[in-house]
Parts: C-alpha cells; structure tokens; sequence
C-alpha cells in the first residue's frame, strides 16, 4: 500500500524534481546533436570531449585545492572513463545506421539491465512495487514509439540490424557506467568521481578523435552556426554529468535512467511551443504514464515509512538498512567491500 507521506518525503521530492532537471539536459544535448547532424557534423566522440576537458578542469582544480589522497583506485575510474566515452559514441552512431524509434525501443535496455547489476553486484532488494513502477515507465515509452510509427519515421535506416546492435550495446554499457558511478559515488568521494572521470575521459576521447574523426573535424567550417550548438552541447552535458552523481546518491541508478525515460516527452513539449509543431496525442498519454511510473517507483510503502521514523526517533546516527530499499542495499555491499579491505591489510578510502 502506498504511503503518500513516505513519497512525499524530501529526499523522494528532492529526487524526482533532480530527475526532470537532467531529463531536460538530456532533451536539450539532442537538440544540439540533431542541430549538427543537419549541418552534416558528424564526430560524436568529440562533442564529448570538451564535457570531459570541463569536469577536469573544475573538479580537477577542486581537487587540487582540498589537497586529499585519492580514496578510490585510479584504475577504477580509467575504466568507467572508457566504458561511458564508448556508450556515448555507440549510441550516437546508431543514429546512421536505424531509426529513431529503433534507438528510444532499445535504449530502455539500460533499465533491466541497471536493476539486474544492481541486485547481482550492490546486493540491491526491490520489492513489487519497484517492479510495477518500471513496467508504467516502460508501457508509457512503448506509447511514444506508437506515435513515432503513426507519424513520419517510418524509415528503418541504411542499416537496421547494425544500429539496432550498436544501441544495444551503447545501453548495456550505460547501465554498467550507472551502476559503478552509483558504487563509486556512495563508497568515495563526488568531486574526485568527477574529477577523474574528466580526465580520463578527455585522454581516451583525445585518442579515439585522432584516430576516427581528425579528418572529420579538419573539413568542418567552424561558423556561428556550429559552434553555438557544439559549446551549448558541451554545456549541458557538463552540468548533466555534475548532477547525476547527486541523483545517484538519493535514489540510484535505476531511478536516473527511468527519469531519463522523459526526456523524449520533454523534446515534444518543446516542439509545441517553441517550434508550433502538432504532436500525436499519444505523447500526452505517455507523458502521463511515465509520470505515474516514477510516483510508483519513488513512493514509499507503509511499513518503509514507519521503518524509517523509528530508526531516526531510536539513533539519528545509527544505519538500519531496510528490506526493499535501493540505498540501504548498496551501503551494506559498501560496508561489505571496506570490512573485507581492512582484513586484509586496511582501505585506502572511506566508506
């Protein structure tokens, strides 16, 4: 049974209100990407890059300031930089090859795949009514790929089946990007996630650009009309980058990629006011049903909520982790990992 106070508890309004936020990033960096693709710019990798130069260079000098030692092994983050640089590029140049419908149907792979990840490596319980929340969200992204069948993309692409295997791939890897994002987040330190995943990223960016789009880049004319969507890209996707570390920390990976699941709904909305353009009425339906997902997802049960002041009126300090919560199952893995390290010799980082 839900608990409408539990749902409406800080940290789920909190969550659900940082959802949207990145929801919109993510509708405004296709935007940008859709404003190059017409211009016939095609380097995914390096629109990327300066997102990645960006959080160096900011949480970098953050870093350098506070002075501490890295609390997480640097190969750590050397591989989630190379994980989340390749699901950006996959996904991006599956636009060549399938459809549009194709890419936002296989996209939600990354959904069963974060809550497989997280129930096999962060030991994450969900109960029932996690499940169904994931179903809506899903059925109400199903509806918009209707409404793209009804309307004009109906085109399978130059090559389906490749494109259709690049967006599953590109998913796979951001489930698994989310997941040791979300491990990382809540076991080190944000600013030295970030700083570190700039860095590395910008380097394994650097190299796949000299390698795949140098002579791209050297035949493009650099006008107003490139630069602008090209640095507003980067932006968006710096300050996206900055905020889902916080989102993960509230409520998960799973909650992140289904908030993300609006961001399609957010670009029509956009398209009705902004562009004048008629939308099927579908959109809306979706949008609704997305919507009561997340509400679902995110609502608290009765005895959650009861759980939850008991434990805060018992020891404000104490950490009861409770059955079928998302973040107490992950603290215990943490805890977990730090015992096992101090047996055999001390950790290096906090918990």
């Amino acid at each position: 049974m839900m608990d409408w106070r539990g749902f409406s508890s800080k940290k789920n309004l909190i969550a659900l209100g940082l959802g949207q936020f990145v929801s919109l990033l993510i509708t405004s960096t296709g935007f940008s990407s859709s404003e190059l693709s017409r211009r016939g710019i095609n380097a995914p990798t390096s629109q990327s890059f300066l997102n990645y130069v960006l959080l160096a260079i900011v949480y970098g000098c953050w870093m350098i300031y506070r002075r501490r030692a890295l609390q997480m092994k640097w190969y750590y983050y050397l591989l989630l930089s190379l994980i989340d640089v390749e699901a950006n590029f996959l996904v991006v140049k599956a636009y060549q090859y399938t459809s549009l419908t194709s890419v936002m149907l296989l996209d939600c792979w990354s959904i069963p795949s974060v809550i497989f990840l997280t129930w096999f490596f962060l030991k994450t319980k969900y109960k029932l009514r996690k499940f169904i929340g994931v179903g809506i969200c899903v059925a109400g992204l199903v509806l918009v790929v209707f409404s793209d069948v009804h309307s004009d993309d109906r085109s399978g692409g130059s090559n389906p089946l490749k494109g259709d295997l690049l967006v599953i791939a590109g998913s796979t890897l951001y489930a698994i990007s989310n997941v040791s994002e979300e491990f990382l987040v809540k076991s080190g330190d944000r600013i030295e996630l970030m700083a570190m995943l700039g860095a590395f990223g910008a380097v394994v960016s650097a190299c796949q650009i000299s390698i795949l789009e140098r002579n791209e880049l050297k035949s493009i004319h650099w006008t107003a009309g490139a630069v602008v969507p090209f640095i507003g890209y980067a932006l968006a996707l710096f300050i996206f980058y900055s905020s889902v570390p916080i989102l993960l920390k509230i409520s998960g990976s799973t909650m992140l990629n289904l908030s993300l699941l609006t961001s399609d709904m957010w670009a029509v909305l956009i398209r009705i006011f902004a562009y004048k353009e008629k939308v099927d009425w579908l959109y809306f339906l979706a949008f609704g049903a997305v919507s009561i997902g997340l509400v679902v997802y995110s609502g608290g049960s009765k005895e959650e909520t009861q759980a939850t002041a008991q434990v805060a009126g018992a020891d404000n300090n104490a950490e009861v982790p409770k059955e079928g919560d998302e973040e107490a199952g992950i603290q215990n893995s943490i805890q977990e990992t730090v015992a096992g390290s101090s047996k055999t010799g001390g950790s290096k980082h906090r918990s």
